[in-house]
């Protein structure tokens, strides 16, 4: 079928390309780890970029420019018709996450308007939150549970982010891109040149950059820069093959991945230098600031970053633009998502326009209830997150099939005048074929709920939040139905 659309120029996919692998991860999840493990942490998370995430970006590239389709039809067209199914899981699992993700940016635009109200309130926040320790996090929970307010936001953004695709790749998500992502690294620039030239606002930087030899024997901190690249770069998500397949012909592969994967990687640093050496600023000591930092998974998160921002001068400013460029980086990552439903859509015949207002329909529904509840937002993203292991493991397995020298030669190499050494690629995407095991076991035995499989009572704990029993029966119920409708799902979306 002959591709009528496509990106205007390579900075366009490139554009396109970091737009949906920088999201809201780079600006809060990574400063975490940064924080916690310094650059030891920095070390491993880069060996993972060229371990993990390149060679899996390089396949999902290479298979969207060939094969022109969305991911079912794409990945099915690589992998052959039994096993349609395992290209409809990849698709269902980043909706899944699609579906709550768009929750995130209206949690990111409600405290940048959060934000912006301090700056002109006649009341500061670090004097409410002298009055009222727990100001935040009531405001915190009043916006994740049950508010309207979150609730008619992520619908609008849902809406004016479908609209915005109905104009084309072209004139919609190009345009778009031209103007989030540069926007979104002046924001980060400027977070940073403020934190940094904060009293002690070095000492964080110094402190990210320094390398503790003995964290590289905790096995923690491995999985923790695996996972990290793995998610923020968007390998195995798919949506990298819907993006490349509005790509021309001739687009250089390797280029294109390498410097989408880079990028990425670098607005990751630059929130890392705009919020560590803000929490030294914030600090009384640096023992202090070292012990926030390495506080764990709560450190920097919506109800901690406007505190840390409330003890320093002009942090309401500060904050307001953290989370501008948060939103900007929401948005960036959810239209690409968009976009991977609307082209599965198109491949079944639908137009752009209706292709539309199934979008609008599916995202309002799918993703209410996480709007609505915390906790069934934080069980979709533990079901989901996880399940991009598996959605990574199923294209690793479609290039294995195929074969690994072979599909380099004839998919990655072909038009791309950069080009990587072939037993590199052989190693890493065999290397990850086990390493993508090991993850699943690995997620699934850390133990966040009390009762993973069974319940007190003997039952399966399917309602848990964080139980593996919930993951299972989800993705389950997912793969059961793709291998039912495997022929049906083929003939629609691969042999018309």
């Amino acid at each position: 079928m002959k591709q009528v659309e496509q990106f205007s120029n390579r900075w366009g996919i490139i554009l396109a390309s970091l737009g949906m692998a920088i999201g809201a991860g780079n600006l809060w999840r990574f400063p975490r780890l940064a924080g916690q493990y310094g650059g030891a942490f920095l070390l491993l998370w880069i060996f993972f970029l060229l371990i993990w995430s390149i060679p899996l970006l390089l396949a999902e590239f290479s298979i969207g420019k060939k094969y022109k389709k969305g991911v079912i039809g794409s990945f099915t067209m690589l992998a052959g018709k039994p096993f349609t199914f395992m290209g409809f899981f990849i698709t269902i699992c980043t909706l899944g996450i699609a579906f709550y993700y768009s929750v995130v940016t209206a949690w990111a635009l409600r405290y940048f308007s959060f934000s912006v109200s301090n700056i002109f309130d006649e009341q500061s926040l670090k004097s409410r939150l002298i009055e009222n320790p727990d100001y935040l996090h009531q405001f915190w929970n009043s916006v994740s549970n049950g508010n309207w307010i979150t609730i008619l936001l992520y619908i609008a953004i849902v809406i004016l982010g479908s609209l915005l695709l109905a104009r084309g790749v072209q004139k919609g998500l190009e345009r778009a891109n031209k103007i989030l992502i540069p926007s979104l690294f002046v924001l980060l620039i400027i977070v940073a040149i403020i934190a940094l030239n904060m009293e002690k606002g070095l000492m964080g930087l110094e402190y990210m950059f320094a390398i503790n030899f003995d964290h590289f024997s905790d096995p923690i901190i491995w999985i923790e820069a695996l996972t990290q690249s793995a998610w923020s770069t968007g390998a195995g998500w798919g949506l990298i093959m819907t993006i490349s397949s509005y790509s021309s012909d001739k687009e250089d592969v390797t280029l294109n991945t390498f410097v989408g994967a880079f990028g990425n990687n670098l607005a990751s640093l630059m929130a890392g230098m705009a919020i560590l050496p803000a929490v030294f600023a914030m600090a009384q000591t640096e023992a202090a600031a070292i012990s926030y930092l390495q506080s764990g998974n709560q450190a920097l998160t919506f109800t901690v970053i406007p505190v840390l921002f409330s003890n320093i001068q002009g942090g309401a400013l500060l904050s307001s633009v953290f989370f501008l460029a948060l939103f900007f980086a929401a948005v960036s990552s959810l239209l690409a998502m968009i976009e991977l439903f609307i082209k599965n859509l198109s491949d079944l015949g639908f137009s752009r326009a209706k292709s539309i207002k199934n979008v609008i329909f599916f995202f309002i529904i799918f993703g209410f209830p996480s709007a609505y509840s915390l906790d069934f937002f934080s069980n979709q993203d533990w079901v989901w997150g996880v399940g991009l292991i598996l959605s990574g493991l199923f294209i690793l397995f479609a290039v294995a099939k195929y074969g690994f020298t072979e599909f380099k030669k004839n998919f990655i190499d072909l038009d791309s005048d950069f080009k990587v050494p072939s037993l590199y690629f052989k190693i890493c995407m065999t290397l990850n074929i086990p390493l993508a095991l090991f993850l699943i076991y690995w997620w699934m035995s850390r133990g966040y709920s009390d009762y993973p499989w069974l319940d007190a009572s003997g039952h399966w704990n399917v309602i848990d939040v964080y139980s593996n029993a919930s993951i299972i029966t989800q993705w389950i119920g997912v793969l059961i139905f793709g291998l039912i409708a495997n022929n049906f799902l083929y003939r629609k979306f691969v042999n018309k």
